[in-house]
C-alpha cells in the first residue's frame, strides 16, 4: 500500500498492510521548534535550519529524512506553500538556539517579552521571558460584542490571525488559484495522505473573542445570542468552507476541523447543550464538506469527550483527534470497544500528560505497543502522539515512542 492508500484504508475501517503514523501531518500532531533540534542531533542527522511552521505553538518542519526514518504517512497541505527563503526571517528559539519564523508573522520585542500585533497594531499574543511559547492576551468582545463586525474581530484574535503557510500567501486577488496551484503541487510531489487544515470552529471561536469565561456565560445565561453568534459565524465558516474547497477539494484527502469540546475531566459543556447549539452546525459543515469533495472529516477535540462521542459521529464525523486517554471516560479499550466501528480514532498512540515527557524509554515503548494492540484491530486507527510533543521532551524518549510504534506498526 502506498501510505495514501493506507491511511484512507484505516479511515474507512479496514485492516490496512500496517498502522499508518503520522507526525506534523497537522497542528496538532507536531513537534516543538526545541525538541526537534534536539532529534535530529539524537538521530545522527545533519544540522539544518529549524523552520517554525507555527509561531503561536512553536511547532516545527520535520524533514523528509526525518518522515521517513519514522515511516510517516501523512502531510499538511501548508508544506506545498512558503517553499522560498524569501518567506522566511531569522528568529532566536526561547532556549537560544536560531530558527526561522514565517516572514508575516515575526514577534517583535517589548517590554521584556516578545509580542505579536493584528494589522491595527493591537497586541494580540505574548510570550514572557522564560516561556516557551505564545498566549493569547486580547479578546476583542471581552466588553461589548458587535455581531456585524465579526469578520474584523477575528483578525484582531491570535489563533486567526497568527497564521502558519500558506498564511497571508493565498490572500487577496488571486488567491484561490494559488491556493489551489499549491496544492496540486504538493499532490503531485508526494503519495502520503494530505491534510487540509480548515478549522470551522465554534466553541472555540466563541472563547477566543469573548474569553473562556465569557462565551460559558453567555451560552448559559443568553443563549437567543449564543445562537445568533453561532449562526452569523457558521454563515461565514460556510463561506470560506465553499470557496476552500473548491481551490483544494480534488487535491487533500482529510479536511480538519477543530473544537476543544473536552477537559480533564470531560466535556466543557453538558451534551444536552452539545445537542441543541453545536451538533446542528457542526452537522451542517461537515455533511456541506463531504458535498463539496471527496475528503474524509476529522475533528481535531482535545479533552474527555466521551459523552459526546455518540453525537460526533451521528453529525458526521468520521475521525476523532487527539484521543485524549488521560482524561476521565477515555481509556483506549473501552472507547475502541464501543465506538471503534464507527470513527476512526487518530491518536491514542502514547500519552504525552504524564508517559512522554517524563517516563522512562522501556515504560514509553511498551506503553506504545499496548495501545496500538488495544486500536490496531479492524482499521480505525491512525497512530499519533496525543497532541503536540512539547519542548522539554527528551529526544530518547521520542526516539523509543516512534521506534516502539514502527515495531508494532509493522514498519
Amino acid at each position: 500500500m502506498t501510505p495514501r492508500e493506507r491511511v484512507l484504508a484505516a479511515l474507512n475501517h479496514e485492516q490496512p498492510d500496517r498502522v499508518p503514523i503520522d507526525l506534523s501531518g497537522h497542528r496538532s500532531s507536531g513537534i516543538a521548534a526545541i525538541a526537534y533540534r534536539k532529534l535530529r542531533s539524537a538521530l545522527g542527522l545533519p544540522e539544518r535550519t529549524i523552520r517554525v511552521y507555527d509561531p503561536v505553538q512553536q511547532l516545527a518542519i520535520v524533514d523528509e529524512d526525518v518522515l521517513q526514518r519514522f515511516g510517516v504517512d501523512t502531510i499538511e497541505m501548508g508544506r506545498g506553500f512558503a517553499l522560498e527563503d524569501e518567506h522566511w526571517a531569522d528568529w532566536t528559539l526561547p532556549d537560544g538556539s536560531p530558527c526561522q519564523m514565517p516572514a508575516w508573522a515575526l514577534p517583535e520585542r517589548e517590554d521584556g517579552r516578545w509580542i505579536m500585533r493584528s494589522p491595527s497594531g493591537r497586541i494580540l499574543a505574548q510570550m514572557p521571558d522564560g516561556a516557551l511559547y505564545f498566549e493569547q492576551c486580547y479578546w476583542p468582545y471581552l466588553e461589548v460584542d458587535d455581531l456585524d463586525q465579526l469578520e474584523t474581530a477575528l483578525t484582531e484574535n491570535m489563533w486567526c490571525q497568527v497564521q502558519s503557510p500558506p498564511g497571508p500567501l493565498t490572500s487577496g486577488d488571486g488567491g484561490l488559484q494559488r491556493l489551489a496551484q499549491g496544492a496540486k503541487r504538493l499532490r503531485a510531489s508526494t503519495d502520503r495522505a494530505i491534510i487540509g487544515l480548515f478549522g470551522g470552529n465554534l466553541l472555540e471561536i466563541g472563547q477566543f473573542l469573548y474569553r473562556n469565561d465569557g462565551f460559558l456565560m453567555l451560552l448559559a445565561a443568553e443563549p437567543k445570542r449564543a445562537r445568533e453568534f453561532l449562526d452569523r459565524l457558521v454563515a461565514l465558516h460556510l463561506k470560506n468552507l465553499e470557496n476552500y474547497l473548491a481551490a483544494v477539494g480534488p487535491y487533500i484527502d482529510i479536511i480538519l476541523f477543530g473544537d476543544d469540546l473536552g477537559m480533564q475531566n470531560g466535556p466543557q459543556i453538558s451534551p444536552q447543550m452539545y445537542r441543541e447549539l453545536f451538533k446542528p452546525r457542526h452537522s451542517l459543515m461537515w455533511h456541506r464538506a463531504k458535498e463539496l469533495a471527496p475528503v474524509k472529516v476529522m475533528l481535531h477535540c482535545c479533552g474527555g469527550v466521551r459523552e459526546l462521542l455518540n453525537d460526533l459521529i451521528e453529525a458526521g464525523l468520521d475521525a476523532i483527534n487527539p484521543v485524549q486517554i488521560s482524561c476521565r471516560g477515555m481509556d483506549a479499550r473501552a472507547l475502541k470497544a464501543d465506538f471503534g466501528s464507527r470513527i476512526t480514532f487518530w491518536g491514542g498512540g502514547c500519552d504525552t500528560h504524564k508517559v512522554l515527557p517524563t517516563g522512562r524509554p522501556d515504560e514509553i515503548r511498551r506503553h506504545v505497543r499496548e495501545q496500538i494492540s488495544i486500536l490496531k484491530p479492524g482499521g480505525g486507527f491512525v497512530f499519533q502522539q496525543v497532541h503536540n510533543i512539547l519542548a522539554d521532551v527528551p529526544p530518547e524518549n521520542v526516539l523509543a515512542m516512534y521506534e516502539a510504534a514502527r515495531e508494532a506498526a509493522g514498519v
